[in-house]
């Protein structure tokens, strides 16, 4: 199931940030695909020591740690240090599954497992043409491109692409989270539950014993499902 996480960045943000990494140090992406998807990866990506990089890198994990939303339906144990890349007319990346570990940058070795990917998208659709993250989903395919600051994120087992960009540049940042809860099927029925709770609190009387017993559940199903 992939969530929808709108405005994660600000209009504001956007303007400011976007003209940092288009200035940026972009090399060939292949330099950081695994083997089996270096076949497939036909795009740009700023250099992993790139100042605009870390700068705007940076301005991403402090909007993900505020976002309620994002943090309901991944419950990050560990997040990869957003990378960014770029697409110009004719490039693509085709069907392909992202490593199911990676190696965290910088760390000395430290490895991180893969359960969720995501996307943010750092300019409007009508700026490009093509670029569709286009998703393999239990339902379907779909095909996802979001305004500039909304955010896609994704169980990291779907097999995805993006599809050729035909006109203009297509921006984007992208990274791994680890959860506490490695299962998707349990970490759906724990993003259930809270937005259930965050609904009910909403119609109720502040300190409603339903809600207290409700958040009691959450919490006691988070301790038995977590991996710290």
């Amino acid at each position: 199931m992939p969530a929808h996480i709108p405005n994660l960045l600000s209009p504001d943000q956007i303007a400011e940030y976007r003209p940092l990494i288009e200035a940026g140090n972009w090399i060939d992406g292949r330099t950081t695909a695994g083997v089996q998807a270096s076949h497939a990866k036909h795009n740009l990506q700023l250099a992993a020591d790139c100042e605009n990089a870390g700068t705007v890198r940076n301005i991403i994990l402090q909007a993900l740690s505020a976002n309620l939303l994002f943090r309901g339906f991944s419950l990050p144990r560990t997040i990869f240090p957003p990378m960014f890349n770029r697409y110009d007319g004719g490039m693509t990346y085709g069907a392909h599954v992202d490593n199911s570990v990676q190696v965290i940058p910088g760390s000395g070795g430290q490895m991180m497992r893969a359960d969720l990917s995501a996307t943010i998208f750092f300019n409007d659709p009508e700026d490009y043409e093509g670029g569709e993250l286009e998703l393999e989903t239990a339902s379907g395919t779909e095909m996802i491109k979001l305004p500039a600051g909304d955010m896609i994120i994704y169980p990291t087992t779907m097999i995805h692409c993006v599809t050729p960009v035909t006109k203009g540049s297509r921006l984007a940042s992208f990274f791994w989270i680890q959860s506490l809860v490695a299962d998707h099927a349990s970490r759906t029925l724990l993003f259930s539950l809270d937005r259930a709770i965050i609904d009910l609190r909403a119609r109720t009387e502040p300190n409603d014993p339903a809600i207290l017993s409700l958040t009691n559940t959450y919490h006691n199903l988070v301790r038995r499902w977590c991996d710290l």
